[in-house]
C-alpha cells in the first residue's frame, strides 16, 4: 500500500493526513513536529480510505474538498466500515458554515477545524482525539481480556482466529491451533472448592504463556478449556509448543490442591500450507482432537496434519 509516511516509529500514533494540497501536508508536519505523532499521507479520498483500512491510524485529519470522494463521502464510508468506525477524525475545511460543521459531525467527526489553522488550537484539539482514541483502544482491549485468568477471551479468540485464517487463505503461511481441557476439573472444584478451582485455571494460563512462543496468542475459550493460536506453526511445530505446556502442568505442584496432580488433554489441528477448509471446520477438528485424548487416557496430545486434505465433512 502506498502513501507518504514521515519518520515512522511503530511505538507512536499514526495520524493519516487527506488532502490534496501539498502546502498543508507540509504545513501540518512542520507545525505539528514538536507531537509525539507520525503522519502518513494521501492526496485523494479513495487513497485515504485505503490507507485506512491498510494501516489503522490512531486519527485522521481530513479535508473536505477532495478530487473525486470529498471528504464528507470519506467520512461517511470511514463511519461504516468495522474496520475504521473507531478512528477519531477531525475535519479540515475552508469552509465554516453552520451546515457544514452539522453534518460533519452527523457523519461522525470528533472536531471541525477552520483553515487558515490557528496551530497552538490545532495542536490541542489533536492531543484531544489521540487521548479519546487510546482510551477507545484501552476499553477495547479490556473487553477483551478474561477477568480470570488475564488471558484473552473468547470473543478475541473468535476475531484473531478468523483474521490468522484468512491469512493461511491469502498467503499459504503455516497455521495451527490447540484446544487444552483440564482433566477432572469438576473433582478439583468439587473436592476443594471453586476458589481452589480458580486458582489452578490461573496458573495453568500463565504456564501457557510460559511455555508457549512470543508470536502464540493463548485466550481462556470457556471453563475449564483454553486455546493456543499458533500462527507460522505446522502441526509438527505445534505438537512441540503443546508437548512442552503439557508436561510442565504435570510437573507444577499447587498448593491450593494439596499438590494434586493437575493435567491437560490436548487436541491440535495445524497445516503447513493453505488449506481448503472453513475457520469452523479447523476447530472443529481440533475439538475431535481433544475428545480423542480424553477417550484414550487424557493428559496427552492428539493432532491432525490437514496440509493436502479436503475439508473436514460434517455429520449430523
Amino acid at each position: 500500500m502506498n502513501g507518504k509516511v514521515s519518520q515512522f516509529d511503530e511505538t507512536l500514533p499514526l495520524v493519516l493526513i487527506i488532502d490534496d494540497a501539498p502546502e498543508v501536508h507540509a504545513l501540518l508536519r512542520s507545525r505539528l513536529a514538536t507531537e509525539e505523532i507520525c503522519f502518513v499521507e494521501a492526496a485523494t479520498g479513495e487513497e485515504g480510505l485505503s490507507l485506512a483500512q491498510y494501516r489503522s491510524p490512531a486519527m485522521i485529519l481530513l479535508d473536505i474538498d477532495l478530487p473525486g470522494l470529498n471528504g464528507f463521502e470519506v467520512l461517511k464510508a470511514l463511519k461504516d466500515d468495522a474496520r475504521t468506525h473507531t478512528i477519531p477524525v477531525i475535519i479540515l475545511s475552508a469552509e465554516c458554515t453552520p451546515e457544514s460543521k452539522v453534518r460533519a459531525f452527523d457523519l461522525g467527526a470528533v472536531d471541525f477545524v477552520t483553515k487558515p489553522f490557528e496551530f497552538t488550537e490545532l495542536r490541542v484539539r489533536v492531543r484531544s482525539a489521540l487521548r479519546v482514541h487510546q482510551l477507545v483502544q484501552m476499553l477495547a482491549q479490556k473487553a477483551q481480556i478474561d477477568g480470570l485468568t488475564g488471558l484473552w477471551n473468547r470473543m478475541f479468540f473468535d476475531r484473531r482466529w478468523a483474521e490468522e485464517h484468512s491469512r493461511n487463505q491469502r498467503q499459504g503461511h503455516a497455521l495451527s491451533v490447540a484446544l487444552l481441557d483440564v482433566d477432572h476439573f469438576k473433582q478439583v472444584n468439587d473436592t476443594f472448592g471453586h476458589p481452589a478451582g480458580d486458582s489452578v485455571l490461573q496458573a495453568l494460563a500463565k504456564t501457557i504463556v510460559r511455555e508457549s512462543r512470543a508470536t502464540d496468542l493463548a485466550c481462556r475459550y470457556g471453563g475449564e478449556e483454553f486455546a493456543l493460536v499458533m500462527p507460522d506453526a505446522d502441526v509438527n511445530a505445534a505438537r512441540i509448543v503443546c508437548e512442552r505446556i503439557r508436561l510442565s502442568i504435570e510437573a507444577d505442584v499447587l498448593p491450593r490442591i494439596n499438590g494434586r496432580v493437575i493435567t491437560v488433554s490436548i487436541g491440535i489441528a495445524g497445516a503447513s500450507e493453505r488449506v481448503s477448509i472453513s475457520a469452523e471446520e479447523w476447530v472443529e477438528t481440533a475439538d475431535k482432537n481433544l475428545y480423542i485424548a480424553k477417550r484414550n487416557g487424557r493428559n496427552r496430545c492428539e493432532s491432525t496434519d490437514m496440509s493436502g486434505r479436503p475439508p473436514l465433512r460434517m455429520t449430523a
